[in-house]
């Protein structure tokens, strides 16, 4: 294999190849060469043939060259020689013009008046193709600034918003293959029925021993009213499972028995929770919790007022 046309023939041949195995060969998903390792050993014992035809090939073509008298051996390399030139002479030419580059029996034309120590300096002129980019990126310039600023068809503020949104879709599609990468900071309240029975079934194994199974409170709170200890919403409740109560109160950080998906969907249960009626419902704990933009109910004020006075008699009593 001493002649380029060889390789690219073998090259070829295994592109082909390896795009004939890649779309007619059915997988579930990704690529058949990862799917099936073993189709990599198909595709290299295919270029072995390859090589070895190439190679066959080429030491015929030897044995008959040898086979030849010295003047058909000088026809056949004339032949070839000129066989070559007229191959590459279309990209020979090209190459020139692209680089304007003066033959070596022209350069005397452009030779310039200096000598330094017997070195002449040759006037040689800008490449074609580095001028017509020059001019490609003025031409750009003008229809960007037209565009951008002075028909204002299409600005930056908007490119960036039309990126946030793509952003937020990508985060989102992210998010529902990687859930257990969630922290406090990036929890969110899960409303699908497949994330609220797994919440409940967590919250029933760990949580309704001192909350009830109807989340009414026991040793622990109330978890169907809106007061909260530890504050409300999801990611007060997400920390509160995952760090545990208050000290001394009982309940224990469920950060190295909960995975991350299982904490944040057990707090969205109990967050579902709020509004329904338990059998024996706890008195109110801690302070009312109100979702940002929403406005407490008047019956919610007064009971947290009555709270708040009643724990200020017994403080007093107390004192």
């Amino acid at each position: 294999m001493k002649s380029l046309a060889s390789y690219l023939r073998v090259f070829l041949f295994l592109v082909i190849g390896y795009l004939l195995i890649e779309y007619t060969v059915d997988v579930p998903e990704g690529s058949v060469f990862t799917t099936y390792p073993l189709a990599w050993l198909v595709l290299g014992i295919a270029g072995l043939f390859a090589i070895a035809i190439e190679l066959s090939v080429a030491a015929l073509q030897n044995v008959l060259f040898r086979s030849l008298d010295e003047e058909a051996k000088a026809r056949y390399l004339a032949a070839e020689k000129e066989s070559n030139a007229k191959r590459y002479a279309w990209f020979r030419k090209t190459y020139n013009k692209l680089v304007d580059r003066k033959p070596i029996e022209q350069e005397g034309e452009i030779i310039l008046d200096h000598n330094y120590d017997g070195i002449k300096e040759l006037d040689n002129n800008l490449p074609p193709w580095w001028i017509y980019s020059f001019y490609a990126t003025i031409i750009f310039a003008v229809i960007y600034l037209a565009r951008y600023h002075i028909f204002q068809d299409y600005n930056q503020i908007e490119e960036y918003e039309a990126e946030v949104v793509e952003a937020k879709i990508a985060i989102a599609e992210y998010k529902k293959t990687a859930k257990n990468l969630v922290d406090v900071n990036t929890v969110e309240l899960l409303t699908d029925e497949a994330d609220l029975i797994a919440g409940n079934n967590i919250y029933q194994t760990n949580c309704a021993a001192c909350h009830k199974a109807d989340g009414g409170g026991g040793i622990g709170p109330n978890l169907t009213d809106k007061y909260w200890i530890l504050g409300g919403g999801i990611k007060n409740v997400f920390r509160t499972v995952t760090e545990g109560g208050r000290s001394g109160k009982g309940m224990v950080p469920w950060e190295g028995t909960l995975k991350p998906v299982e904490r944040a969907q057990v707090a969205s249960y109990v967050i579902s929770l709020q509004g329904t009626t338990p059998a024996e419902p706890k008195e109110p704990q801690g302070e009312l919790w109100v979702e940002e933009g929403e406005a407490p109910e008047a019956d919610e004020v007064e009971r947290a007022e009555n709270t708040t006075s009643v724990d200020t008699i017994q403080v007093t009593d107390e004192i």
